[in-house]
């Protein structure tokens, strides 16, 4: 009776701080049974930007190159099949398992970024297809720049009617 008390409470000791670990990675999510063979052009629409313009232009050029793998056509103006849109959010993540060398009393600290991007219907809005990726960032803007190409790269590898030609 004490060894099952015992791993109950070593168990209920383990599961909160493993809960608390971040996650990185890309996660996608869409709509069954959409046509997604039959979806054919895109246009932007408004979300929440990147602050700085260059990452924006970057997460933008990155989204239209995977949008034309996919065989899609930018309309600029007037009807589409899909509304395109992202999200892009820093934070800060703690590595609380770790103290800095100089002073024990302090964490390593390291910005990760956030890049949602979702396709929706124009007439509707209803989500046809979202991916998230977070990771941690690159310490340079030429180390940012490769991430976001990955990172949307690897949301697009999800793409429902993606072949394994990119995977």
């Amino acid at each position: 009776m004490k060894s099952v008390i015992v791993a109950a409470m070593l168990l209920g000791a383990v599961v909160p701080a493993a809960a608390q670990k971040p996650k990185y990675g890309v996660k996608t999510t869409f709509a069954k049974g959409a046509p997604f063979d039959a979806l054919k052009t895109y246009t932007w629409t408004p979300g929440w930007s990147a602050f700085l313009w260059p990452v924006d232009l970057q997460i933008v050029t990155a989204v239209d190159r995977q949008m034309e793998r996919l065989g899609f056509v930018k309309v600029e103006a007037g009807p589409s099949d899909v509304l395109v849109t992202y999200a892009a959010v820093q934070r800060t993540d703690v590595d609380l398992k770790r103290k800095l060398a100089d002073n024990p009393k302090l964490r390593r600290e390291y910005r990760v970024g956030t890049l949602v991007v979702v396709l929706r219907e124009p007439e509707t809005y209803r989500e046809l297809f979202r991916g998230r990726g977070d990771t941690p960032l690159a310490s340079d803007a030429t180390g940012v720049a490769d991430q976001i190409d990955l990172m949307v790269a690897r949301i697009f590898d999800r793409y429902p009617t993606r072949t394994g030609e990119s995977r």
